[in-house]
Formats: C-alpha cells, structure tokens, sequence
C-alpha cells in the first residue's frame, strides 16, 4: 500500500487517486485503524512529506561499499551514524533553500526507513516487522560546514534539507529493501545509480544496532546512506546549482522531485 500525508490529512495512494483515511499518520502507524473517504485525483492532491514531523531522524554515513571505496575511506566496522531534525524534512516538489553561507551544496539519494512500532533493542531477525515501510530521501549535505569538525551536524540538519516522499510504501509491498535500484539525477544528468545491494549495513542490522541503545518509535526516520556519485567525490567536484531539479528513484517505491534555490552562497 502507498500511503500520503496531505494538508488535509493521511490516505493511501491508488493509481491516479488520493483516498483520505484520517488526519494522522501515527494513528495509522501505530493502530492500522483508518477511515475511507471520496477519492480525489493525485494530480489535485498536494502532497507533503509521508512523516511531516518526524520525532527522530537517524542518518547512517558510509554504508555503501562502492560509496566508501570513492571517497577513499575504509569499510566501517559498525553503523556511523548522525542525525537530522524535523526542520530539515520537506516533501515532493518542495524547494531545497540553501542558506547564502553554505557554498558547497550536495545531493544524497537514499532509501529512508519509517519505523511503525516501537522498538527497543530488538534483534536483527526481529527487526522488520518494526518497519512500517519505505520512501525515498535526499540527504542534501554542505560539505564546507559539515567538515568543518568532525561532528557533521552542522552541514546536515539545515532547513529543508531532507526531502522525503513521494509517499510511504508499506513494507510487504517493498519486500527485500536490500536489492532495490537507486538512482538520483540533475535534471537530465544521471549522477547516482546503485542498488541497495551495496550497503555495508542492512536495514535489519541498522534497527537493531540503533535500538540498542535508541528506542525507536513510530514515524522515526532511518536513512540508510547514499550509493556512490555524490558532487564531494567527483573531479571535480559538483555542488548544486540554482534551479536544478533533483530527483531521487528507488525501485518498488516512486521518485521524489525537488528543485534547489540558492540564497546568494553555492556555486550557481
């Protein structure tokens, strides 16, 4: 099942139709509960983010093989993680604003994790039926703040900074998150084409190394790190420039549009 979050409330997806079931998302999450209402069409539908206001956003840094073989960095032995806050999530079409003192924007396509029950320190095999199900992110990244010290989370929990959507696709919908297509373009320019399949760290690994310590709750976000391509590791570099079209695809779920509007920093 696809399912929305719009101004007016939460539905599921259904070909071209918007059908309302409530006005929560956690309702749904935690309860399966919904109400039905008029279809709509989706062209008619504004839709934001699938979690607009995420309690928790756990970012995973170098967990693709081929994405840490270009940057020159080792296979890390455990999940790097960091985060990123509800400031930073916007939906589809939204626009990434990048503030004037950041010169050095970038893009991550990354499959995100909505959690739908809580969990604490549960085990790996356990861990998917804690998985509500997936939606595509965009880690957009300044790299001149975030290697400013060796904390990043000043270059990554920027305002609007994390795309998310189209929508949430349920997990038995997905099945194996570990073997989807994933690939992110600039308008017309391929930049980002991998598959799941490289992650260091599965999706079942990553909940259980964080609900170690970390209790998850329903609507957290997990994104699980970007495949190789992005503008830090090419020579030479490329940073977002004003009024491109970012766009993130991941097999089985859908593409999330957004386009970058500079406030006097970057490089456009």
């Amino acid at each position: 099942m696809k399912l929305a979050s719009t101004p007016t409330g939460f539905g599921r997806v259904e070909d071209d139709a918007f059908v309302p079931m409530g006005d929560d998302i956690m309702i749904y999450l935690e309860t399966g509960a919904s109400s039905d209402g008029q279809a709509v069409p989706l062209a008619d539908v504004q839709l934001l983010a699938p979690v607009p206001r995420p309690g928790k956003v756990i970012c995973v840094g170098l967990n693709y093989r081929d994405h840490a073989e270009e940057t020159g960095q080792a296979i890390p032995d455990e999940p790097v993680l960091f985060s990123k806050f509800a400031n930073s999530v916007v939906g589809p079409g939204d626009d990434v604003v990048v503030p004037r003192v950041v010169t050095q924007p970038d893009f991550e396509a990354e499959l995100a994790v909505v959690i739908g029950r809580r969990a604490t320190d549960v085990s790996a095999p356990d861990a998917p039926s804690y998985v509500a199900g997936y939606t595509c992110a965009n880690d957009v990244s300044a790299r001149d703040l975030q290697f400013r010290s060796s904390q990043w989370l000043l270059g990554k929990a920027i305002d609007s900074f994390l795309p998310l959507g189209p929508w949430l696709v349920t997990a038995d919908e997905v099945g194996d998150p570990g073997r989807l297509a994933i690939r992110c373009t600039i308008d017309d320019d391929v930049v980002q084409d991998s598959s799941t399949d490289q992650m260091i760290f599965g999706v079942a690994e990553l909940i259980a190394f964080i609900s170690r310590t970390i209790t998850l709750e329903p609507g957290d976000v997990i994104a699980t790190g970007t495949p190789p391509g992005v503008g830090m590791a090419r020579k030479p570099q490329r940073w977002l420039r004003d009024g491109e079209r970012m766009t993130v695809e991941i097999e089985k779920i859908g593409a999330l549009t957004n386009t970058v509007r500079l406030t006097g920093g970057g490089q456009g």
